[in-house]
């Protein structure tokens, strides 16, 4: 199998044996194993392109080990629950993850979501990239790095794409729908709420208050715009 690597995290045997097999025919090379504990040690020796976390796991979690993987790696994570509240999405968002995909679910689906997930985690295209600059704010586009004053600040590849997208259109608002297709891509042209998500977890990692923002500007009902220095 020369396809993505996609490491499904499920500790039933039969969703992990279908999820499996159904990767594998869609040319993905895709492993499993059972708990969080194995997926924390698999992500560190065979570093997969994508991984697929289900939450309600014996031993630590799926949360917990979606923020001990994210500690270390920034590989795109897809949550697979059957727990599909808004406080299980946001929790799972807050922990890291960068997509929340409520069971049961269609394989087309799941299929899309890995694709939009592969394009977040793709190297970036060569040439000469800038460096995006706010106040403390700096985004090393080159280096795929982001830093605010002296601290690097660790994003998920979601979080990454939404920010850069909106610092590559600074001083302009930019709509709901365009930061949706341009990084979920067009399918995705109506889900303001996984935006919102992504947006709030970005403002607490920049220390942005939204009443006082310095970086991310909201207009309301219409889009986000970024301040950029210059």
């Amino acid at each position: 199998m020369s396809g993505p690597r996609v490491l499904i995290v499920d500790d039933e045997p039969e969703i992990r044996r279908a999820l499996r097999v159904a990767l594998v025919d869609q040319g993905y090379a895709a492993s499993a194993v059972a708990s969080g504990e194995e997926a924390v040690e698999a992500v560190e020796h065979s570093r997969p392109d994508v991984l697929l976390m289900d939450l309600a796991m014996p031993g630590i979690g799926g949360l917990e080990a979606i923020r001990r993987i994210r500690e270390r790696w920034p590989l795109p994570i897809i949550v697979l629950s059957v727990m599909g509240q808004e406080r299980d999405k946001v929790e799972a968002l807050d922990a890291g993850a960068d997509d929340y995909l409520t069971k049961p679910f269609g394989m087309e689906e799941l299929v899309a979501r890995i694709r939009v997930a592969l394009r977040h985690g793709a190297a970036l295209p060569s040439g000469a990239d800038p460096i995006y600059r706010s106040g403390e704010l700096a985004i090393d586009v080159g280096r795929r790095r982001v830093t605010l004053g002296s601290q690097e600040i660790h994003l998920t590849p979601t979080e990454y794409a939404v920010l850069t997208y909106l610092a590559a259109n600074a001083g302009r608002v930019v709509t709901h729908a365009m930061v949706l297709r341009a990084v979920w891509g067009p399918e995705y042209a109506g889900e303001n709420q996984l935006l919102r998500y992504t947006v709030l977890q970005l403002r607490r990692k920049l220390h942005d208050d939204p009443v006082q923002p310095r970086y991310l500007f909201t207009d309301p009902g219409i889009g986000y715009r970024f301040h950029l220095d210059g």
